[in-house]
């Protein structure tokens, strides 16, 4: 796999090639990542719940986002590598210009995620005009489940839909270079990604996204809790995880997952 960039991530998109995500926080899965061909890694907050055992992603702080970041740049070689900006810290843009650049050059990371909409847009345009690559997150958002009322799905009804497809255009044009689309119904998510230029990354969004990730704990069903509907368990029948992973990237590619029981109406 040759070195991946945001510009080669758009160039997939405009020649129809799926895109595989899957999340790492350390050096050793990280180049097994690497070796199924994976283009993006993501260092998630989800690291909260599969590595340090809470109920959410709230607890997780910028300290331990930038020390699994670093830990996976020194296992990657060639995948695209976003970090999350973790719960409360980018309330401002000033604050989040400086947690983008811890995570940028203490952790190593080439790209930021950063949950919301229209609320956000500012924080975008301030982050892209510094030269730092935005990744946004629409849909379910994991920091504010607890205003969602739980781990829903969104965009149902046509008021939240069309709030949500407006939120997207708006990113892209504030200067997102990429959107992650988080349980939202697989009509809505095909409306949202053909309708911008930037690649679009579903989890629990159906079949139509741009590129596909999961958590790598629950693709390889290591997680103590029950696994959301969107995933599949892929080291199941798999000689090793490392074959569970490249099985897990043939998928994204050949568009065999996610499948219909994977995807939310």
């Amino acid at each position: 796999m040759s070195h991946v960039t945001t510009a080669s991530l758009i160039q997939m998109k405009q020649q129809k090639e799926k895109i595989a995500v899957l999340t790492s926080y350390d050096a050793s899965f990280t180049s097994l990542i690497e070796d199924a061909g994976v283009e993006v890694i993501l260092v998630g907050d989800s690291l909260g719940m599969v590595i340090q055992g809470q109920e959410s992603t709230l607890p997780v702080d910028v300290t331990d986002i930038v020390y699994h970041t670093r830990c996976v740049a020194r296992g990657r070689r060639n995948a695209l590598l976003i970090a999350d900006m973790p719960f409360m810290s980018y309330s401002s843009t000033e604050q989040a210009l400086g947690t983008a650049g811890r995570l940028m050059k203490d952790g190593g990371a080439h790209m930021v995620k950063l949950e919301g909409g229209a609320t956000q847009l500012d924080t975008v345009r301030q982050l892209t005009a510094n030269g730092i690559p935005v990744c946004a997150h629409l849909g379910l958002l994991p920091q504010s489940v607890h205003k969602l009322g739980g781990y829903r799905v969104q965009g149902r009804d046509d008021e939240s839909a069309r709030i949500m497809k407006e939120d997207a255009l708006a990113l892209e044009e504030a200067g997102a270079q990429m959107l992650v689309l988080e349980c939202v119904p697989s009509d809505l998510a095909r409306e949202i990604s053909e309708s911008l230029t930037i690649p679009v990354i579903g989890i629990g969004a159906g079949p139509h996204c741009d590129g596909q990730v999961l958590v790598i704990y629950d693709m390889l069903g290591i997680t103590p809790r029950q696994p959301p509907r969107f995933v599949k368990n892929f080291l199941h029948g798999a000689a090793s995880v490392a074959e569970a992973i490249k099985h897990y990237q043939q998928a994204v590619k050949d568009g065999s997952f996610p499948a219909q029981e994977h995807s939310f109406k």
